[in-house]
């Protein structure tokens, strides 16, 4: 049985022009990164503990209730670890105006931008864990955002950190053939049928790849296989 740890882990998919030429922000991880080395991935990482002491605007209550479901996270640290995921790796800003009387460390940086997280601009969209034999495990919730809600310039890029690099809009017609994670695809193939569909996901897909099946579970839906 595999023993490695699962992570609680948020991720961000920016998309701008949503209803006319949608495209989506992604990044490549590093040739030598321990996981998923190469890919093309949209800006995420795990949870950090102070993730849970930072000020962000309300969820919606349905986000909130798919969040909590088989979650021993809060839902408002889910989405700020999103937030504060791609601000690092893209230097973009996803926040309301506010001021904070003391950021913990992993946020001074974005409290001196002079906003707070803003996750009333995110949508809970999918989630899924990392499949049994990874060096590294996650349990990634993704998130969806438009690019009209960022506070910055979303061409640029000069203040992300170096762990994604040829950062750039990726439209989705083209999406394919950029070397993807399979769940990345996955989560693309969703995100066409949702921007047609327009409104809120019905529900909201969970791929548990557990130990004995490929279960996938829809949050506020029926469970299939």
């Amino acid at each position: 049985m595999d023993q490695t740890a699962i992570r609680d882990a948020a991720t961000l998919i920016l998309i701008r022009d949503g209803q006319t030429a949608p495209a989506v922000l992604m990044g490549q991880r590093g040739a030598n990164a321990a996981f998923m080395p190469g890919k093309f991935v949209f800006p995420g990482g795990a949870v950090d503990p102070n993730d849970a002491s930072v000020p962000v605007t309300p969820l919606a209550d349905l986000d909130r209730a798919r969040l909590v479901a088989d979650s021993t996270v809060s839902a408002e640290t889910l989405a700020a670890a999103a937030i504060r995921e791609a601000w690092e790796e893209t230097g973009q800003v996803l926040g309301a105006k506010g001021t904070w009387p003391d950021p913990p460390a992993g946020w001074r940086g974005f409290a001196r931008t002079g906003f707070v997280p803003n996750a009333a601009a995110l949508q809970f969209f999918f989630r899924a864990v990392t499949p049994v034999g990874r060096p590294r495990r996650f349990d990634a919730r993704f998130f969806l955002a438009d690019a009209a809600q960022l506070c910055t310039d979303p061409d640029d890029f000069s203040g992300a950190e170096d762990e994604l690099s040829h950062l750039q809009w990726v439209p989705l017609s083209e999406a394919r053939r950029f070397n993807l994670p399979f769940i990345t695809k996955v989560v693309l193939a969703e995100l066409m049928v949702h921007l047609k569909r327009k409104g809120p996901p019905a529900s909201v897909p969970f791929f548990r790849n557990d130990d004995e099946a490929f279960l996938v579970s829809r949050l506020g839906g029926a469970s299939i296989l």
